[in-house]
């Protein structure tokens, strides 16, 4: 256990501060500080030493030096049951600090509200990280505090041992230096790596030279992939996505549930209209929009595929309500995400326990707080941009062009279709699925395979729309669509046989649109 006697407060971020102060000040603690905090302080009545005062040495350059000083570094890095630390400091007036309270120069919100390169490098902080690196490094003595979070807990914890803190939180607080020098460090390295060589006349990069992310943990999972694989849920810091999503109720979300949550999350926030999407192993098995509501768009989904919806994860992209938990609770479901429940919807899910009820908040797709697509690979990670390209210019191609309602079939599946892994042929109508062909080796067995799932479930091909993730290799997948009716293909052109594609197309009156982007996704 040791006493805080001194303390010195320099803060950008001041939620909070006044309020620790005064409780600090209440436990006799000293207080230094500087700049706008020091003022902050002295107007609410703190008892304040200016850190001028302090070393004896004015604030200089513009602020950019005023805590880089033997009296402030030799304070907080003294060993004190070291006999020649002791000795050392009291030869040069050196008084120990015990308590550092520091957050650093809001590099990361300067960058993302768009800035010049001057201002980020005037907002890189040199002094709070140079002090809570030394206060980290000499945790045993010094306690370091750099959360306004940790305010209340620190303050409780002083007033239960009569104003000491213990070895073990001090240790905690150090150890949350080093990750928030690490995020801010990398912020930085990832920004300058960004800039071009010649910045007043060249793009910023898209890529920077290093890239360096941090992430913390959510918690720990049962297992993988599979049960003989360890496994942990982290996320980023920015705000949003499933890291942040409410759990209500069910078992402990595993690793698989978390990979379809994803899919379904970003699949059903393609809409506008009411969706819900059923989700089996990171593929869509039935999706569907409905002006009438998502238990409309519920039930038309499950019945693309009733078989793969057993044991699959649901999303909504509407407020889920009695009536609707009554239908899920019909079936076995591994989880439920949608932006709200009402209390009535989480009470009809309470009687299956295990079911996992997860609440977004609202989130969309494009919100999603992620700067790439990361992928490991041996010996280093593919990074690429989010797949976020919609049907935006499309080219007729055929002698006919799609009608006003194939044109909403083929743009409803252009959308479903981003989201089921390559190979992907999707066929739709009436803002539903219809069939799905999803990750085989070739396009032509995806083709036979959303019809074969299409008919499984009882539904008609004929009069649908198709979607392929990439350009027709050959003829025969337009062959195959015309042999079971369907009218109209979006797809993204391309290939050396388009000419042979669209001939075939004209053959047998159907409406090809190339949208002149795939959407590949392994």
């Amino acid at each position: 256990m040791k006493r805080v006697k001194r303390a010195i407060i320099s803060v950008t971020d001041k939620a909070g501060i006044v309020e620790f102060a005064k409780e600090l000040a209440a436990f006799g603690v000293e207080i230094i500080s500087t700049g706008g905090t020091a003022d902050l302080m002295k107007n609410a009545g703190i008892n304040v030493i200016p850190i001028s005062s302090y070393t004896g040495s004015p604030e200089m350059l513009d602020g950019r030096l005023k805590t880089l000083h033997p009296k402030i570094h030799g304070g907080i890095l003294g060993i004190r049951e070291n006999q020649t630390h002791r000795q050392e400091m009291e030869a040069n007036g050196i008084l120990p600090i015990d308590m550092v309270v520091v957050n650093l120069y809001a590099f990361e919100n300067t960058i993302a509200k768009g800035c010049t390169l001057a201002e980020a490098i005037e907002n890189i902080d040199i002094g709070g990280p140079t002090m809570i690196r030394a206060a980290a490094k000499n945790h045993n003595d010094v306690a370091v505090v750099v959360d306004p979070a940790d305010y209340v807990s620190i303050i409780e914890e002083m007033k239960g041992k009569k104003g000491m803190l213990s070895r073990q939180t001090r240790f905690n607080l150090a150890r949350k230096v080093f990750q928030l020098t690490a995020r801010y460090d990398a912020a930085i390295s990832n920004y300058l790596g960004s800039v071009p060589d010649m910045p007043e006349i060249e793009d910023k990069k898209r890529f920077p030279d290093t890239f360096t992310v941090q992430y913390e943990k959510v918690q720990d999972l049962r297992y993988g992939e599979n049960p003989h694989q360890a496994a942990a849920f982290y996320r980023t810091r920015a705000k949003g996505g499933l890291g942040d999503a409410k759990k209500h109720q069910g078992k402990e979300l595993s690793y698989n549930n978390i990979l379809d949550l994803n899919a379904a999350l970003h699949l059903v926030s393609e809409f506008h209209d009411p969706a819900a999407v059923v989700v089996k192993h990171n593929n869509p098995c039935g999706t569907a929009v409905s002006k009438d509501g998502i238990l409309a768009a519920y039930e038309r989904a499950y019945a693309c595929d009733k078989t793969s919806a057993f044991g699959g994860i649901v999303g909504f992209n509407r407020k889920v309500t009695k009536d609707i938990a009554e239908v899920l609770n019909r079936i076995f479901l591994e989880a439920v995400v949608a932006p709200e429940f009402d209390k009535e919807a989480l009470d009809v899910f309470g009687a299956k326990k295990n079911l996992r009820v997860l609440e977004s908040g609202g989130m969309k797709a494009e919100d999603c707080p992620a700067d790439f697509d990361i992928k490991r690979v041996c010996g280093g990670v593919l990074l690429q941009t989010l797949d976020r390209e919609s049907a935006s210019d499309l080219k007729t191609v055929t002698k006919r062009g799609p009608n006003d309602k194939e044109l909403e079939d083929l743009l409803f599946a252009w959308s479903v279709c981003k989201h089921v892994k390559s190979n992907a042929i999707i066929l739709a109508r009436d803002g539903r699925t219809i069939g799905i062909g999803a990750g085989q080796m070739s396009r032509i067995d995806s083709t036979r395979i959303a019809v074969i799932k299409a008919r499984d479930a009882g539904l008609d091909v004929k009069g649908t729309a198709l979607a392929s993730d990439a350009f027709f290799p050959f003829r025969d997948n337009v062959d195959m669509a015309a042999e079971h009716g369907i009218t109209a293909i979006i797809q993204p052109g391309g290939s050396i046989k388009d000419e042979e594609v669209i001939k075939a197309a004209d053959e047998h009156g159907i409406a090809m649109v190339f949208t002149g982007i795939r959407h590949f996704r392994h």
